[in-house]
């Protein structure tokens, strides 16, 4: 009995330090992609730093608030890729191309934008009580 309690809280910590990875990667994609915007870009390096310190859990709540405010959802970001701002600014052809990705996306069950950044958020939205 007292074996398989060890073995379950082994699993556990190997889930938990697994699991706190993953995060520290996703926030990585998040900083490095073209589309994330220098503010976000700047409290994740904040979050990276901040890790195994006592500032990581404001560091964390810090994360989240920027995440929530900055990753776009597909239903936001559909419209702008069809509409005349977004041909302006992407030009037609690739506006059209990524409102028929993100519709596709759509379909498929993604809740986020399909850019880099939005995409490696969202699963730290996803996942922010890991944080």
């Amino acid at each position: 009995e007292m074996l398989r309690s060890l073995v379950g809280s082994e699993m556990c910590i190997r889930d938990s330090i697994m699991a706190k990875e993953e995060i520290i990667q996703k926030v990585k994609e998040t900083m490095e992609a073209p589309s994330c915007f220098a503010g976000l870009k700047a409290v994740c390096q904040e979050y990276l730093e901040a890790q195994g310190t006592g500032k990581e859990k404001e560091a964390a709540e810090k994360l989240s608030a920027a995440l929530k405010d900055c990753v776009q959802s597909i239903d936001t970001v559909i419209p702008f890729f069809k509409s005349e701002a977004g041909v302006k600014y992407f030009g037609k052809e690739t506006a059209a191309a990524l409102a028929k990705a993100a519709d596709e996306a759509k379909e498929k069950g993604s809740k986020y934008c399909i850019c880099p950044a939005c995409t490696a958020g969202g699963y730290l939205l996803d996942h922010i009580h890991e944080l």
